[in-house]
């Protein structure tokens, strides 16, 4: 089959194999890699990734959502759909795998774990593909082309993490080898304190006079026991000398070991003098002459056979040896450099970090090891470690210049990605409703500083055509406000050829290395070019903001001459960055206008209470806090031809216009149904729910109905009759007015609308005292994503008793539904409320 023949081909291609094994052992489990998986599957919304490496078979070296012993498994070439990704020269889509004759027949689509696929080939590099990194879902899907740039960007950065990974692990061999040939040496180290008398040696030192750690005295005295009797006075006088002298030490001596045995010793070393000049400590070292006295000879085979450089300098700076790895790093021959002077024959050390570090180790006697960058010639990073001697400095050192490259490609790529997530947060939080789209574009310029640029504008199209800029950002405070007022004053002194001009006619990325050129060199004489001076910027590439088909406005983004222009992988992030805020704006702005329509549709149904002779009257509605939320929430008050005042309060299911257009529809039947003479609220809310379903109304909802009449002959004087039933909804409230508060309610409420109209329904009614108040409302009032509607009940009531009676008046009912609403309704709610509130006077 055709997957069959591709992993033949995978696995017979040698050097590709190769380069897979080069990175497998530490690709494989690392957390790296772990997390730019993650962040695939994030990004591109799929439920699972993985990062694949193809050998002679599968390898998985990472992954998200995936069975917990998957990382490190293994299988045939011939059963992945990453092989047919590795097999092609860009991404593999799959929107239906179970009906794409390319994969439908391989495993994991039969047994159903992929239904849709996208994967993008990794190149290692030498250029050869050594694995996939893929998303995949279960469920067929679709795969947009932002999809298609995101992956291939994160796949870059699993290419370069990959890259850096086996960097690391050639740079760790490396450092062993260089470390056990420093031991093959067999060189050992001394430090004399003349002040406390303490002799330290290292292990070699100790081993080389034939003693044990723990045997070892560290004092001068342990040192002459150890010397042929007859060198002890020649080598006493030769410490002395250096001593008084704070100079040199050189001595080739016979050290007698407890077994008998009798080796030869050359040590050589420098005194260290105080602030007064009087010398504190000697320093050197010390190696074993026994089997030869020609030791430079065999000492120089073995750091000839290192894959590290070294060289040695003298104390005049001048080049005593050279090894071959180290002619061919500073790019001279050997003959070229022995006899000259480091600081002669590399200029650029002068004043740099190699010039510090290399007097300060001689100075101290301390070694080191530091970082450095030369300049071409050579342009290379350096890892540096040098060690002092009596003789001057030996140096050993690595080309890093390939390492440090592959970890600024991880860190540019990880903070572009980054800035992506970002910018999909920033303009999420809009269409979430937390921010405005004012806001998030605010907020756009400076997410984008400094990780594409030193200097960002943004600027939107209104609706009439015409282009503002609406924010800024600079990396350097100080020029911040310099930038704003630039951008204030840029737009009409622009020239049609201007990049952001030409990103919005063109709809493409307008960029340019030469800012001077193209806008600089046009701009009139005055504050806009004097701004523009201050800038300093040298290029810039303008995103235009196109959103399905509509350019919404644009992102221009600058650079200063300390960074080269924008190279594809920063085009390519920009163009990301701006596609998706665009598309957020856009989808902003259609939130908002569907949110426009359904408040507009929603308040239309909606009328002024009647007048109504004893009683005063007052409503609310307020939309949902969300874009579109409204809809379900209505409310009615009118007289029935008997002369009952009839109150509705209701809340249709759901939050959208189909909602508002359901509520319009029962308030227009409960209007014809009540219009009869001493139809009391029971019988509305029966032929209400049978007309529901009758009419094939194809909705739900709850709602509560109060008649207001006079009160019989025998009840108190001035007392009205409430008689109410309630289908579902919240309770009604009577606020009475010695400020006690009723709540209308049973023990078990009534079925709501749109359900079951067989079964029965209830009316209840109780007498209300003259200044009481009659309070309808709907959930929304009560009831939040972190208020539970009994909580809610209890704090309407309490509520209610605060605010006391309300006064006569109209104004004074007004302010009370006011207070209500304020003191009650969930910050930030996700759903609309209506308020019918009536004061019998």
């Amino acid at each position: 089959m055709l997957t069959q023949a591709l992993a033949a081909r995978l696995r017979g291609d040698r050097d590709r194999v190769a380069a897979v094994r080069r990175v497998e052992s530490a690709a494989v489990g690392s957390r790296a890699l772990e997390r730019l998986a993650q962040l695939a599957a994030r990004l591109l919304d799929a439920g699972s990734a993985q990062v694949s490496l193809l050998g002679e078979q599968q390898t998985v070296a990472g992954g998200s959502g995936l069975a917990p012993d998957a990382v490190g498994g293994q299988g045939p070439l011939a059963d992945s759909l990453c092989t047919v990704t590795a097999s092609g020269p860009g991404p593999l889509v799959v929107t239906d795998a179970a009906a794409d004759d390319r994969v439908a027949h391989l495993p994991p689509v039969r047994a159903g774990a992929v239904g849709s696929y996208l994967g993008m080939p990794l190149t290692g590099s030498g250029g050869h593909v050594v694995g996939a990194l893929c998303v995949f879902d279960p469920a067929p899907r679709e795969w947009s082309e932002a999809d298609l740039v995101l992956i291939g960007q994160l796949a870059d950065s699993v290419a370069t993490e990959l890259e850096l990974s086996a960097l690391s692990t050639e740079f760790e061999a490396s450092r062993l080898r260089w470390g056990l040939a420093i031991d093959a040496a067999e060189i050992g180290s001394f430090d004399w304190d003349l002040l406390t008398g303490r002799l330290v040696w290292d292990d070699r030192l100790v081993e080389l006079f034939g003693y044990e750690r723990h045997s070892f005295g560290e004092t001068i005295e342990d040192f002459n026991a150890r010397l042929h009797p007859d060198d002890v006075p020649r080598v006493a006088d030769a410490l002395e000398a250096s001593i008084a002298s704070v100079g040199l030490f050189e001595a080739e001596y016979r050290v007698q070991l407890p077994t008998g045995e009798t080796r030869w010793v050359l040590g050589r070393g420098r005194a260290l003098a105080d602030d007064s000049g009087r010398a504190v400590r000697l320093l050197g070292a010390a190696y074993d002459t026994t089997r030869q006295r020609h030791g430079d000879a065999r000492v120089a085979r073995v750091l000839e056979s290192m894959s590290a450089a070294f060289y040695s300098v003298d104390r005049e700076w001048r080049f005593t040896y050279v090894n071959s790895e180290a002619e061919r790093l500073l790019q001279q021959s050997r003959d070229g450099l022995l006899g000259g002077v480091i600081w002669e024959l590399f200029p650029a050390t002068v004043g740099s970090d190699f010039e510090t570090v290399y007097r300060g180790a001689v100075s101290s006697g301390a070694q080191a090891v530091f970082e450095a960058y030369y300049p071409p010639p050579l342009d290379g990073w350096y890892e540096i470690r040098v060690w002092p001697s009596p003789d001057g400095l030996s140096v050993y050192f690595l080309d890093i210049t390939e390492r440090r490259a592959a970890e600024e490609r991880a860190r540019r790529s990880a903070a572009r990605l980054a800035l992506i997530a970002e910018v999909t947060a920033v303009f999420g939080a809009a269409l979430a409703g937390d921010r405005t789209s004012e806001d998030a574009l605010d907020a756009l310029a400076g997410t984008v500083v400094p990780v594409l640029g030193d200097a960002a504008i943004v600027s939107r199209l209104d609706a009439d055509g015409r282009m503002r800029d609406v924010s800024s950002a600079h990396v350097d405070p100080e020029l911040a406000p310099v930038l704003a007022r630039y951008a204030a004053l840029r737009l009409p002194a622009l020239q049609p050829t201007a990049p952001v001009v030409a990103a919005l006619d063109s709809g493409h990325v307008a960029a340019s290395d030469d800012l001077d050129a193209v806008v600089g060199a046009h701009l009139p004489a005055g504050e806009v070019a004097d701004c523009y001076a201050r800038l300093g910027l040298r290029s810039v590439a303008a995103f235009p903001l196109v959103a399905r088909g509509r350019t919404v406005g644009a992102l221009t983004v600058y650079r200063g001459s300390a960074r080269p222009a924008p190279d594809e992988e920063d085009l390519s992030a920009g163009r990301e960055v701006a596609d998706r805020a665009a598309l957020a704006m856009d989808a902003v702005r259609l939130y908002e206008q569907q949110r426009r329509i359904a408040e507009e549709l929603q308040r239309s149904l909606l009328t002024a209470p009647p007048a109504t002779p004893g009683a005063r009257v007052a409503v609310r509605y307020l939309p949902a806090a969300e874009a579109a939320q409204v809809g379900g929430d209505w409310y009615d008050a009118f007289h029935q031809p008997g002369g009952g005042l009839v109150l509705v309060i209701g809340d249709v299911v759901g939050h959208d216009t189909e909602a508002a257009a359901a509520m319009g529809q029962l308030r227009g039947l409960l209007r014809g149904i009540a219009f009869r003479q001493g139809w009391g609220p029971r019988d509305v809310l029966v032929d209400l729910d049978r007309a529901i379903q009758g009419l094939q109304v194809d909705t739900m909802g709850t709602a509560a109905i109060a008649r207001l009449e006079p009160a019989d002959p025998d009840a108190p004087a001035g007392s009205t009759r409430v008689r109410w039933s309630n289908a579902g909804h919240p309770p009604l409230m009577v606020l009475r007015a010695d400020g006690g508060v009723d709540e209308l309610s049973v023990a078990r409420a009534d079925l709501m609308l749109g359900v079951d109209d067989s079964l029965p329904r209830r009316e209840h009614e109780v007498l209300v005292g003259p200044g009481s108040t009659v309070l309808l409302y709907t959930d929304g009032l009560v009831e939040g994503r972190d208020m539970p509607l009994d909580e809610g009940l209890t704090r309407l009531h309490r509520v209610l008793r605060e605010l006391g009676p309300v006064a006569p008046g109209e104004q004074a009912l007004e302010e009370f539904c006011d207070r209500v609403v304020e003191q009650l309704r969930p910050s930030g709610s996700e759903d609309d409320v209506a308020l019918l509130a009536v004061r019998l006077d």
